[in-house]
Order: structure tokens, then sequence, then C-alpha cells
């Protein structure tokens, strides 16, 4: 039977290097004496022919059952054949059964030397007595061969402790390689595991860290991973900011990067990943507390298609930490953590928007609750009270009490036109029946109608077909919001509403008013805080924002406003209006 292994079988090796030195030394002899010839070599060709085999099983890593003994019973037969052929002690080749001796020693220690120092002793006696050799040559023999036997057999005892430790140590080496590897592939599917069943947006960044840290350091014996110093940097508001990070101090947590220079701009124009040296002189990660003691880094660009949603980013004070195999790690981990962390951005924004909607709807109840307070519900109580002046005036002045009933019965009909045309803008049916042109022109008759408002439109019906319901439906409340404001606030003559295609893709829309204007820089500060002065400019924002839009405001006391929306009417053209270069 055949026995195989992963490793090399150390003591085959040895008793085969050990057999072709005595064979060139046996050769050497023959020839110094020129003894060689067919007759007296038969058995060192076996000998030949049988290291030949053993050498090719043990490059193979393959052993025979009861190798060790049946290779020193061979050494012992042919050795001794040999010892016969040559002439025994009186032929050049006495010394051969250091052969047998070397290889008993090898296998079996003190024990296998001496045994196979007796057998061939005893060859070498009988030898001896037959040719009526000097007993005292013979018996010198027998103890150089026994004295050999011993020492041999000690050095093959000291060789198999320390064999035996090496395989130990490589077979340790080998079960820790196997467990770290085991380790690194658990880390990574547990990343994929993690990933792919959430939907936490802070959840993903942290489990991307602390599993990377896992896979870059499996083996707990190490101190490396004390050292390591991790982070996601994510955009938001233009800028790459710290989403979540290991051996951050709270201040590194506050600190924002422009992308504009150094290892991250680098990263995020190329889209591939980066090592690098030296982080104290990056012009902005040296800024980094936790990184100034690094020495060594790397930088993976989180990046789906033409998205880019930050960096992931790894630095450790040892120059020769990020291996081959250690980046090939990073590499696996930041593709498997992008696709995840898309998701949750995309849920992220989801829940924003839905979040923003009903903010939105809020806003808009609250709008009208107002305009209910400052029309319809005014003019009610006013009629209320001017007819209970009528009931007053009626006994003593009939003439006044008539001229008062043709005063309340214009109020009411103002109120009546007031609370249609709050109708009419919560839900133009127009709108669906007719399309946007006809809807807005709709409201510019009825702003005439009912406050005496100028409203000149001029809207290319060929941008309206390009135009789904629901963006017509967006783009009419643009132009209600922006229309109703200048009526309200600039006291304008006349207000000009246009709509028309500026280039292929992309839908212009503006609203032109001679009002009054205002400050716009103390306008911008009251949207930031969402005050009352400039809820109709949040409103505009938010609905440019539904429709993937970009809005612009000029405006200056004394001026006019104008107010100007880029729509985009394909994908392609949302990426081009939305790409800050093109802006």
């Amino acid at each position: 039977m055949m026995q195989k292994s992963d490793t090399p079988y150390m003591a085959d090796w040895f008793a085969i290097s050990i057999r072709w030195i005595m064979l060139v030394g046996l050769i050497v002899s023959l020839g110094l004496v020129q003894k060689i010839d067919a007759v007296s070599m038969w058995p060192l060709a076996i000998i030949i022919i049988w290291n030949l085999a053993m050498t090719v099983l043990a490059g193979l890593n393959v052993r025979i059952t009861y190798l060790r003994h049946i290779s020193l019973l061979v050494d012992l037969i042919l050795a001794g054949a040999f010892f016969l052929v040559q002439g025994g002690l009186r032929g050049p080749a006495f010394w051969t059964g250091l052969l047998p001796i070397l290889t008993g020693s090898i296998y079996f220690a003190f024990f296998g030397g001496l045994i196979a120092a007796l057998l061939f002793s005893g060859l070498v006696f009988y030898t001896g007595i037959q040719v009526q050799e000097d007993l005292s040559l013979t018996l010198v023999v027998i103890g150089i061969l026994a004295s050999l036997s011993l020492v041999f057999g000690f050095l093959g005892r000291r060789m198999m402790v320390h064999t035996g430790q090496n395989r130990a140590l490589s077979m340790d080496a080998e079960e820790k390689a196997r467990a770290i590897q085991s380790e690194r592939m658990r880390a990574i599917y547990e990343l994929t595991s993690t990933l792919s069943s959430t939907l936490s947006y802070k959840r993903v960044l942290e489990s991307t860290l602390d599993i990377s840290v896992t896979a870059l350091n499996p083996d707990p014996e190490q101190s490396d991973s004390e050292s390591l110093v991790g982070a996601v940097l994510l955009f938001n508001s233009g800028k790459l900011r710290i989403g979540s990070a290991r051996r951050f101090t709270n201040a590194d947590m506050r600190t924002t990067f422009d992308g504009a220079d150094g290892v991250l701009k680098k990263a995020l124009d190329e889209g591939e990943p980066i090592s690098f040296k030296d982080i104290g002189h990056d012009p902005e990660l040296g800024h980094v507390i936790a990184l100034r003691n690094c020495v060594s880094g790397y930088c993976f660009p989180l990046r789906s298609g033409l998205n880019v949603y930050g960096v992931l980013l790894f630095a450790h004070p040892q120059p020769d930490y990020f291996n081959q195999e250690r980046l090939n790690l990073l590499d696996i981990i930041g593709k498997q953590a992008v696709i995840p962390l898309q998701n949750a951005r995309l849920y992220q924004d989801l829940f924003e928007e839905k979040e923003r909607m009903i903010e939105v709807h809020e806003e808009a109840r609250k709008k009208l609750a107002r305009d209910l307070h400052d029309g319809p519900t005014q003019s009610i109580a006013a009629m209320a009270m001017r007819l209970n002046i009528i009931r007053h005036i009626m006994i003593k002045d009939v003439k006044g009490a008539g001229e008062e009933i043709v005063k309340l019965e214009e109020l009411a009909q103002r109120t009546t036109k007031e609370i249609r045309h709050m109708l009419f803008t919560l839900r133009p049916l127009i709108l669906e029946s007719q399309g946007l042109a006809a809807a807005v022109q709709a409201m510019a008759d009825k702003m005439m109608e009912t406050y005496a408002q100028e409203v000149v439109v001029n809207i290319d019906e060929r941008v309206t077909t390009q135009l789904d319901m629901g963006k017509q439906g967006v783009i009419f409340y643009i132009i209600e919001e922006a229309v109703n404001n200048a009526r309200k606030h600039a006291s304008a003559e006349s207000i000009t509403v246009r709509l028309r295609q500026m280039e292929s893709g992309i839908a212009f829309l503006e609203i032109l008013d001679n009002g009054v204007g205002f400050d716009m820089k103390s306008m911008s500060g009251g949207y930031d805080q969402r005050a009352n002065s400039s809820l109709g400019m949040v409103n505009l924002r938010e609905r440019s924002e539904l429709v993937n839009g970009l809005l612009q405001i000029d405006s200056a006391p004394g001026k006019g406003t104008k107010i100007q929306v880029y729509i985009p009417l394909t994908e392609d053209a949302a990426d081009r209006l939305n790409n800050p270069q093109n802006k």
C-alpha cells in the first residue's frame, strides 16, 4: 500500500542522499584498483536502480508500507552481496557495511544502527573464518562497525528528533495558514451576509470597517490591528465627510475634505485603488491626527458606474503592512461594500424624500389655511358685519341699506371667486384633461378675474408633449407658487411665464415680474432657517428638485424678480444638468 503526504518525508530523503554518496564512494574505490567489471558490479547496479525508485517515490511524497524495514533489509542484502563479490576484507569495498548501518541509524536510531552493525559483523566474521583471515583484523573491523553504529545511531536519534520537530512546526504553520485563510473567508462571507441583509446606512459603514479589520488581521496573536486606522469618507453637500472611523479622535471626526488635492483627488479622479506612503505630507490627510503616526496607507474609491459615493481609507505605522494579499482583500471588501452602500443611500434618499413630501404637503395645508384666513374668512366676517349694519339701518334709512346690500353682493361675488381660485389651484382638472399650457392659461385668466393681476403666458406645446403628467403637475405648482408670490409680495403690474426648450433634452421655465424685488442675501438667510419670509423660496426649490431641476433666482430691490428653472427631459440631460462641472 501507498501513503501520500502533503509534505516531504525527510528521513527518506536523508537515506536516499546517503545511499547516493555511498554509491559514488564505492565506484571511486573500485575505479582506483581497476576492479570494475560486469560480474562484480551487479549488486551495485541493483542498489542504483533501487535508489532511483526511492527517489521517484520521495519526489511524489509517497511512501510504501513498511518502507523503513524494507530499505534496511535491502541495503543489508545488497551491501553484503557486494562485500562478498569484491573479496571481503581484502577487497577495495570492505567498508560497504556502512550503508546498512547508516540506513538503520536514520530510520531506527540506536536500535537500527546496532542491528545492522551486528548482522553485517556476523557476515564479516563468517567470511573471515571461511577464508582463514587474520582474526585480529576481523575483530578490529567488527569493533569499528559497532563503534560507528553507536555514533551514527546517536546522530540518527538527533536527526529524528529534529526532523519531527520541523515537521510538527511545518504542520502547525500550515494549519495556522489554513485557519487564517478560513477566518478571512468567513469575514468576507459575513460581510456579504450582513450587508445584503440591511438597509441601515450606519450599519453598512460600521460592518465594512469591522469586517475589514478582522480580514486584515485574522490572527488574534498579532497586535497589528491595534495600530490600524480606518475610515469611510462619504460625499455630503459636495464635501467628503467621515461616515464611520476607527481610532479617529473627536476632532478628526469633525474634519471635512474637499477631495481636490493629494491622495483623495487622485483616487477619485482615476477611480482606482491607491496605496501610498508619507501620509503626514498629504495636503488633506496630513491634518488628521490619527494618521500622523502612519507611514503606509490604502485608499479605495467607493464607486458604482458614474456615481462616486466616497472612499474607503486605511493606514498603518508599518511601511510594508499593506502587502499584496491584504490589498487583494481590501479590493474584495470595497467592491462588496459598494452595492449595499448604494442601496442604503437610495433607501435613505427615499426615506428623506418621503419625509420631505410629508413636509411639503404639510406646508401646502398651512398655506391653504393662511389663504383661507386672509381671504374668504375675512370676507365672510366682513359680510356678517355688513349684514348686522344693514339690519340696523333698514328701519331708519332704506336707501342706505340698499347701497350696503349692493356692496355686500360685490363682496360675496369676490369671495366666491377667491374660493374658486383656491379650489382650482388645489386640483386643476383642466391640467389632466387639456395639459399644462391650458392649465397655466386658465390660472392666468382667473388671476385677472379675481385679483385684476395681469399674467402673460407663453408656453411651447412641443415641450409639454415631452413631459409626463406628474412633471406637468409639479411645473404647474412651481408657476402657481411664483405667480402667487409676485402678486402678494412684489406688487407687480405684470407677470410673465415662459416655457421653451433651451437645448437638447432640457426645458427652460422662466417667471418674471416688474415688482419691488427683494434682497437675495437676507432672503437666503431666511431660507436656511425656513423663515416665513422665505417660505415661497423653500417651496420653489423643493418642487424644482422633484423634477431633478436646477433653480436660479435673481432679484434686487426695485428691479423685479426673475425665477429660472432648468428641467431635464431625459436621464442623460439630468446627469449633465446636475454635474457640477456643467453647472
